[in-house]
């Protein structure tokens, strides 16, 4: 019989805040297939048997294509395994989960999601930003900052989102950070407008960057902060001088 999939959210980063079924999972996984973004002191919790595969991406360099790592998933799962496949973050939020899954129900293999706390909602929070408020934003829009190498075409709207009143979350965005910052401008949005730029939220080693759209990056660039990082646009950016650091 084959074995079981677990997509599983290892949250934004803090051992802490990966949710009591994702760590019940790790700790009886007979395999854990994990990403970079997932704290690796999570692997400390499973069992000492247990098969670890390292698929992550790091600097723009796949260790294993995403083509390769569903084949890892399905055949450790055609063997009767229980796998984990560790994912930072939440599985549905940019992180391919949805593809997995799909590649899992076309090999007629169970698959399950874990949701875990993203990064996206997270990493602000923890630095005295909360995404959504009464006085500065009453929407929040999620966005990649990165969309797939083999589409030429973009079908992301910038100048829709600058005109959308509400905060702007982008997660994977610092590789084209001064691209997608201009874009906003030509939409329509204030070079003034707050941007803040939080580096490995949740963890001992965040560092929170502020500034404007038009001076972000070069920010960024003078202080060495890059990837991971979540980037949020808007006026809820602000509270970051009221609230401070909430970790």
């Amino acid at each position: 019989m084959p074995g079981e999939v677990y997509l599983v959210g290892a949250g934004p980063g803090d051992i802490g805040l990966i949710t009591v079924r994702g760590m019940e999972l790790v700790r009886c996984a007979d395999v854990i297939v994990y990403d970079q973004l997932a704290n690796p002191e999570l692997l400390d919790h499973a069992r000492p048997e247990a098969k670890l595969i390292d698929v992550g991406k790091e600097g723009g360099h796949h260790k294993v294509r995403q083509e390769g790592i569903n084949d890892i998933i399905i055949e450790e799962a055609r063997a009767g395994r229980m796998i984990v496949r560790l994912k930072g973050g939440d599985p549905f939020m940019f992180g391919r989960g949805g593809e997995e899954a799909e590649e899992l129900r076309k090999a007629d293999i169970k698959v399950h999601v874990v949701p875990g706390v993203t990064s996206a909602i997270a990493a602000p929070a923890m630095a005295g930003i909360p995404v959504t408020h009464r006085d500065h934003a009453p929407m929040v829009t999620f966005v990649t900052g990165h969309e797939r190498d083999d589409r030429p075409d973009g079908r992301i709207n910038w100048e829709a989102l600058a005109n959308t009143g509400g905060t702007i979350v982008i997660l994977m965005g610092m590789a084209n950070l001064a691209q997608n910052m201009s874009r906003l401008v030509k939409g329509g949005m204030s070079p003034n407008t707050p941007v803040a730029v939080v580096h490995r939220g949740s963890t001992p080693s965040q560092i929170v960057v502020l500034s404007t759209l038009d001076d972000i990056a070069e920010k960024c660039r003078s202080q060495k902060v890059g990837s991971p990082a979540v980037v949020v646009v808007g006026g809820v950016v602000s509270l970051h001088d009221v609230l401070g650091d909430l970790r």
